[in-house]
């Protein structure tokens, strides 16, 4: 016994500089049980998502993940979990409220932003322009384990340039700001500007294939459709709304394996104002909306202004051809990225993905082909090979919802609750009470 004292008390002094043992194996880790999955590809009952510092350990059926003794259990019986939504055109931090400009493009207001998109689910956005160093420092810092709030990428200022020098100068200017696409116009907004010419729109794509960047075209009419894939673009991220798509531009995208983006509230918002739209009393809207901004939407001479701007009655009519496009270009096979181009003034951003959703079911889609659209098809598309699926070695990204979005997609209003990185996201905090 003497013996065994004196070997263990040699074996403590040796030991004494060693390393303290490494973690239990459950330990810090959180293992959402329970739930029905769709983990962006297909369904899984009774599942299992277990998260360890902010990614993915294992995901999958309760049969096939062993929960280690341990790790906190979250009890998600009777949900339903997906992927959290990427929106492949948004815009972060340009407006605040109705107001837009310099002075409301400050990191509180990304960060506000950030936050609302998450509390609706959209847990990463992809900024297709207006973007500057604030957005670029976010974007920096966003892979840690306790990001609360939604993930940002960017694409810098939208190159605008007139020359194909001027064009060459912007992207590089883009580009020494790390972003991850580069955005163009090639639009005259109903006949009222200049469009961006090919010899222009030709040196963007080719300057920014020289620093490895995707481009994102901005477009209205089919025949431009056709003339920035031919040129070498690799997003197209609106609609096309003049006319019905043919099969030479499907021919196009399913070739070049270029994906599109919808954005159907971008028309919604330009033509929706001339009335008080139904869903200013929709409790799921109200729960965020700044009631300043709605009495400024209601004003009578304001509605006028839109029922009679000839601007607004014809994105209302082109919403019904982007509706029809959109059914017949994803039954050929197209890739459908889904996005809103939510963030200027009236396009609410976190509602309006839900409004989204709901204008991709109406125009045909099936709830899984939208959850597709927003989950791993936008992050193949995309290039987000950390998030859009929810397996081992991803972002632990998530949405919970009450009801099944998979039976009908209006369900995505029964949201409850949002989780970055496997950290609950905050809800919204309650008005300071004044003195």
């Amino acid at each position: 016994m003497k013996h065994a004292i004196l070997l263990a008390m040699i074996g403590g002094l040796l030991c004494a500089g060693c390393a303290p043992p490494g973690p239990l194996p459950g330990e810090g880790a959180t293992a959402f049980v329970g739930a029905t999955m769709f983990d962006g590809r297909g369904v899984v009952e009774n599942a299992v998502l277990l998260v360890r510092d902010g990614k993915i350990v294992a995901a999958g059926a309760a049969a096939d993940v062993e929960v280690p003794e341990g790790a906190e259990r979250v009890d998600l019986a009777g949900r339903f979990l997906t992927p959290g939504l990427i929106v492949g055109h948004g815009h972060v931090g340009g407006a605040k409220g109705l107001e837009t400009g310099p002075a409301v493009y400050t990191e509180d207001n990304l960060l506000a932003q950030l936050a609302l998109y998450a509390r609706y689910g959209a847990t990463t956005v992809v900024s297709l322009g207006g973007d500057g160093a604030e957005a670029a420092r976010l974007r920096d810092a966003q892979n840690t384990a306790d990001l609360n709030r939604a993930r940002v990428f960017i694409a810098g200022t939208i190159v605008d340039a007139n020359t194909p020098d001027g064009a060459r100068q912007m992207v590089d200017d883009d580009a020494a700001m790390k972003v991850e696409f580069i955005k163009i116009r090639v639009d005259d907004n109903l006949g009222t500007t200049k469009k961006m010419t090919p010899e222009v729109y030709q040196a963007v794509i080719e300057q920014a294939d020289k620093h490895n960047l995707p481009v994102a075209v901005h477009l209205y009419y089919l025949d431009d459709a056709k003339a920035v894939l031919n040129a070498g673009a690799d997003f197209i991220a609106h609609s096309v709304r003049d006319k019905e798509v043919d099969a030479e531009l499907i021919g196009l995208l399913t070739e070049k394996n270029v994906c599109l983006c919808p954005t159907l509230t971008r028309e919604v918002s330009t033509y929706v104002y001339e009335s008080a739209p139904e869903f200013f009393s929709d409790p799921f809207f109200l729960r965020d909306a700044d009631p300043q901004v709605l009495d400024q939407l209601k004003d009578p001479q304001r509605q006028a202004g839109i029922q009679k701007n000839k601007a607004a009655q014809q994105y209302k009519k082109a919403l019904q051809v982007a509706q029809a496009n959109l059914k017949k270009l994803s039954d050929a096979g197209v890739t459908i990225v889904f996005g809103t181009d939510t963030g200027p003034p009236a396009r609410f951003q976190g509602y309006f993905e839900h409004m989204e959703m709901q204008l991709m079911a109406d125009a045909g889609l099936t709830p899984e082909q939208i959850l597709r659209s927003a989950t791993s098809d936008a992050a193949r598309c995309l290039k987000l090979d950390d998030l859009g699926t929810l397996e081992a070695g991803k972002w632990a990204d998530f949405v919970v919802f009450a009801e099944n979005p998979l039976e009908n997609i209006a369900n995505s209003h029964s949201l409850e609750s949002v989780w970055i990185a496997g950290n609950r996201v905050p809800e919204k905090s309650a008005p300071a009470a004044s003195d």
